[in-house]
């Protein structure tokens, strides 16, 4: 198995076991959907936002809370935009 093999692997396993079911399928079924198309630095910006805390990643991408901004980033805005689909 390749590196990049190994490490699609390991972000879709993080994204779908995010400890929080609402989390699994807005993270889980964003990243399951488009994880073969992603650039090197695509999974780069995948796996900051999936270095956030859970509870943060919910409020945001539900919008119950807004993005601060020193959070914000186009793979965040793009995951919630996308609504898990």
């Amino acid at each position: 198995m390749s590196t990049d093999e190994t490490r699609r692997k390991r972000i879709l396993y993080r994204a779908t076991h995010r400890g929080t079911h609402e989390n699994d399928i807005l993270i889980g079924g964003f990243v399951a959907a488009r994880l073969s198309v992603f650039t090197p630095d695509e999974l780069d910006a995948l796996e900051e936002v999936m270095e956030l805390p859970d509870s943060d990643l919910a409020d945001w991408l539900t919008g119950r809370r807004p993005i601060p901004s020193d959070k914000d980033s186009p793979m965040l805005r793009r995951i919630k935009d996308a609504g898990g689909k």
